[in-house]
């Protein structure tokens, strides 16, 4: 299990690759957006919005959109790549904006850093009735052995932390603190394939957590390792099939007045 401590140097880690992180983790496919947003939808937040790779794919969907993100140097590079979307400094926990302001609240790949207790009032304070309440998680096929595996040591196993069966109960039991104040839940998933050159797979994976924090030493022997059975694996070629999922949930507010 991981101590607290390293939770949290984990969680604010991102924003020293923020660049890396925005070229080279992977963006939701068209599939799951559609199945995340509501029809004509106004005023969508995206919070914990990183980069801004899901914040992107909003842009086309609603009327106006909102990024929330705590760590300026990833807001910094969402605020280049996106200068239409309006950010803002602020946490799943404290979110920055007026009560009932927000058709559709959504967090990308960040629910598991934030703590429902705190975070659920607060989106459900911002959005309005009936609003839309959406979680995904985008990244490698850990269910696919040697993507699974890409970041580890010869001879390591599989840390309990980022084992296929945590992380897949991590992100489809998504259990929110009562009173309840969202029905309608559902989840799905989208599974996709993204090309890319082996350095880039090698590159992504430096964008996870567990490896930005490591020692230099340990995150060089990670990465070459990486690069070493992946040219094993497809023997140098230009260019390879990554397997990718996107996990998704969501839920509409119940009306003020009637929560469980």
């Amino acid at each position: 299990m991981l101590r607290v401590t390293d939770r949290q140097e984990r969680a604010t880690s991102f924003g020293s690759i923020a660049e890396d992180y925005d070229g080279f983790r992977p963006h939701p496919p068209q599939q799951a957006v559609d199945w995340l947003v509501p029809p004509h939808c106004g005023v969508a937040v995206d919070l914990g919005a990183g980069t801004g790779l899901f914040t992107r794919t909003l842009v086309d969907r609603a009327a106006a959109v909102i990024a929330v993100e705590p760590d300026a140097r990833m807001r910094a590079v969402l605020t280049e790549r996106s200068p239409e979307v309006r950010a803002v400094e602020g946490t799943g926990e404290s979110i920055p904006l007026p009560d009932l302001s927000a058709d559709a609240v959504f967090v990308s790949s960040a629910w598991h850093w934030m703590d429902p207790q705190r975070a659920v009032p607060e989106i459900g304070r911002v959005l309005r009735d009936g609003g839309r309440f959406g979680l995904i998680w985008t990244s490698r096929d850990r269910d696919v052995d040697w993507v699974r595996d890409l970041d580890l040591l010869p001879g390591e196993d599989t840390l309990e932390a980022d084992s296929p069966d945590r992380f897949r109960r991590r992100h489809e039991n998504v259990v929110l603190p009562d009173p309840q104040i969202f029905h309608n839940v559902a989840r799905e998933t989208f599974t996709f394939a993204r090309t890319m050159s082996i350095e880039d797979v090698v590159a992504m994976v430096g964008t996870y957590s567990r490896v930005i924090i490591a020692s230099a030493d340990e995150r060089a022997a990670r990465l070459a390792s990486a690069r070493a059975a992946l040219n094993e694996r497809f023997s140098d070629a230009e260019a390879i099939e990554v397997p990718m999922k996107s996990r998704c949930w969501r839920a509409d507010r119940i009306p003020r007045g009637v929560e469980r």
